[in-house]
C-alpha cells in the first residue's frame, strides 16, 4: 500500500511500530529539504528503521522523480512529510496521492486543536483545504487502529 503521512516528528516509534507493518512498507521516503542535507540527523533517524526497510531522505524538488514512487515500488512505500506545506509543494510538482494521513501536527500559539495529536494554524488549514480541492482525502489518525472522528472542511 502507498501511504502518505504528515507528522512533525517524521520517523519515530509510532511510524516504525504501527505504520510500517500497516502499509507493508519496504521503503520509507522522507520529503524534507532540511533533513535531506543533514547526514547526522538522517543517521539518527535511520537507527529506528528496521533493516528490511530501505530509507531515503529527499528534498521536495527531487522527491516526485524518485523511482520508488513509480510502478510496483510505490505500493510498498511510506512517504513522510513534516508539514502540510511540504505536501502541497510535492503535489504541485506532480506527486499523485489519494489520501493524506494527518498524523501529528504540534500545538502552538494561535493553532486550533482538532484532536489530541493535530493542531492547525491558519496556514495549515489553508493548505489542507487546497489539498481537498485537488481531490486528496484527509485521514486524521495517529495510528492505524484509531477511529477517525475528525471532520475538516
Amino acid at each position: 500500500m502507498f501511504w502518505v503521512r504528515v507528522d512533525n516528528r517524521l520517523i519515530h516509534g509510532q511510524v516504525v511500530e504501527a505504520w510500517v507493518p500497516f502499509v507493508g512498507a519496504r521503503y520509507i521516503l522522507v520529503g524534507n529539504d532540511d533533513l535531506a542535507g543533514d547526514d547526522l540527523q538522517q543517521e539518527i533517524m535511520s537507527l529506528a528503521i528496521p533493516r528490511a526497510v530501505e530509507s531515503a531522505f529527499l528534498p521536495i524538488d527531487e522527491l516526485v522523480a524518485d523511482a520508488r514512487l513509480a510502478g510496483a515500488s510505490r505500493e510498498a512505500t511510506l512517504l513522510l512529510f513534516s508539514s502540510c506545506l511540504d505536501v502541497r509543494r510535492a503535489v504541485d510538482k506532480g506527486l499523485r496521492l489519494n489520501v493524506l494521513n494527518v498524523g501529528n501536527l504540534h500545538y502552538g500559539q494561535g493553532k486550533r486543536q482538532l484532536s489530541p495529536s493535530v493542531s492547525l494554524g491558519a496556514e495549515d488549514e489553508s493548505c489542507l483545504r487546497y489539498l481537498l480541492t485537488k481531490g486528496v482525502e484527509l485521514d486524521f489518525r495517529c495510528v492505524p487502529n484509531d477511529t477517525v472522528s475528525v471532520r475538516f472542511s
